[in-house]
């Protein structure tokens, strides 16, 4: 799965990095040659559905008029995916554009004192990006695993990480370790332990629902009800230093919600039809808002390219849907942590007034693993670095008005217990039984053969398994997918 450089984007680039100065050799430093690219905000939500917002389903009961006015004021992709249905592979696909099967992580996510799980050997968007005068910074949640020093089974808060964002290209980091529902429950910048956990929580609630955290350390500094509201005046922080440097800057800004606890603060709660859920997704919807209008009144409006997408679909169940009369994942089938639809078709929307039209609206088919590419792209570097396989394919070409640009005509996607599916074209082919998930799919668990393919075109739900009657189709996915696979073995 390779990109190749487009020949007709070199007038752009040129453009976009600005001519030489006078007296001043091509190669010239990083720095100066990054100064008039834009500065980057890529926002990722945490288990945001594709229907939870208004532009997406207007029938959503949840109001999110900042995700709305993004994407008046930029454009809205409509057939986007995150690279698995739950969240440390995709981000994981997000940092370094690979799929994370090939790295460690087959299935699953990290835990608590898991060690990283990205080589700080490769490139990633952040390193990219800084070596090409960017000033980097991640601020959230990160989920990707840390250097602990480990005694035993307990972990030396009091010592530095031996690995970390700082090691993969982010200059400065601050945030959590994993989803607020895993402890420990602890701000960390950098290398170290901001304040040390000198307390224990029993966690909350009996069921996985609504308040749920689990049992763990926890430090003096540390509210569960207030960690997003506390990231994003980090994030703030960081914006306004950025936008008074002479460099452009990087900020990666996972978000704390709508993930598991639902525990929207008390000026958010009964704004939505959803319940608590419907609610932390409109204290997401403000937090955007907060970032919109900080970048809007810093005058970096013009060229500040900010993404905002989310990591898989949403963990509502099937029965609150039906409560709140809400399809939290649009119309299509399954939820967080499926291989279908639901699991992980995403919101996804860039402004960047500077390049990218007004309103306008893209169904070309885009992962997450692609900012890499696209980032490369911007900045006139080298999408696919020496010895290493990248799964990245540049929308630089959508956003630019290119009306015919199709960066990719497939990708591969997995569930939560690791089940395999390939998108080409129109048709996807799950690679098993079943949703590989949270979702109870009788009707598929008995198939024979044993897979299943859905042609999305004419059946957006995937209600009709055509792997009987296309068995040919079958026999050539399951080929693929072997071999694209196999590139990491």
């Amino acid at each position: 799965m390779r990109n190749h450089p487009l020949l007709p984007l070199l007038a752009l680039l040129l453009c976009t990095c600005g001519p030489a100065r006078e007296n001043e050799e091509v190669t010239g430093s990083q720095r100066e040659a990054a100064g008039r690219a834009p500065n980057i905000i890529l926002i990722l939500a945490d288990d945001l559905g594709y229907g939870d917002a208004g532009v997406y389903n207007p029938e959503s009961v949840i109001p999110t008029p900042n995700i709305d006015r993004l994407a008046s004021q930029g454009m809205r992709f409509t057939d986007a995916h995150s690279t698995s249905a739950v969240c440390t592979p995709t981000r994981y696909g997000i940092v370094t554009g690979q799929y994370s099967w090939r790295g460690p992580l087959k299935q699953g996510v990290t835990w608590s004192y898991d060690t990283l799980i990205i080589d700080t050997a490769q490139s990633t968007v952040a390193s990219i990006l800084h070596n090409r005068g960017y000033r980097t910074a991640c601020v959230g949640k990160w989920h990707l695993g840390l250097g602990w020093e480990m005694n035993g089974e307990e972990a030396r808060f009091d010592r530095p990480f031996t690995a970390g964002p700082n090691d993969l290209g982010f200059d400065y980091f601050y945030g959590i370790t994993a989803s607020l529902d895993i402890p420990p429950y602890l701000y960390v910048r950098d290398h170290r332990v901001v304040m040390q956990p000198t307390d224990s929580t029993q966690g909350t609630a009996t069921g996985y629902f609504d308040d749920y955290w689990r049992p763990g350390p926890v430090s003096p500094d540390f509210d569960h009800h207030q960690t997003l509201n506390h990231l994003t005046t980090e994030a703030e922080r960081v914006i306004r230093e950025g936008a008074a440097g002479e460099a452009p800057f990087f900020l990666y800004f996972p978000l704390t919600g709508p993930h598991l606890p639902w525990i929207p603060r008390e000026e958010f709660r009964g704004r939505s039809g959803a319940g608590n859920y419907g609610d932390m997704v409109v204290e997401v919807d403000d937090v955007l808002g907060r970032v919109i209008r900080l970048v809007d009144s810093l005058g970096i409006a013009e060229n500040t390219l900010i993404v905002f997408t989310s990591d898989n679909g949403s963990q509502l169940s099937t029965e609150l849907m039906a409560e709140y009369n809400h399809r939290s994942n649009g119309p299509y089938r399954g939820r967080k942590g499926d291989i279908y639809e639901g699991g992980h078709r995403v919101p996804f929307i860039v402004r960047w007034p500077a390049r990218v039209a007004a309103g306008t609206t893209s169904a070309a088919l885009v992962s997450t693993t692609d900012f890499y590419a696209t980032f490369a792209e911007i900045t006139g570097q080298d999408r696919e670095p020496s010895g290493e396989i990248k799964d990245s394919h540049s929308f630089l070409p959508i956003l630019v008005g290119d009306a015919g640009a199709q960066p990719r005509q497939s990708m591969i996607y997995h569930s939560a217990k690791g089940l395999f599916a390939l998108r080409d074209g129109r048709q996807v082919l799950v690679a098993g039984r079943g949703s590989g998930g949270f979702l109870e799919v009788a009707d598929t668990l008995l198939t024979d053969p044993p897979y299943q393919l859905y042609d999305l075109g004419e059946d957006t739900s995937e209600d009709v398994n055509l792997a009987e009657e296309q068995a040919g189709r079958v026999r050539e996915l399951r080929a693929r997918l072997t071999d694209l696979r196999k590139e990491s073995e």
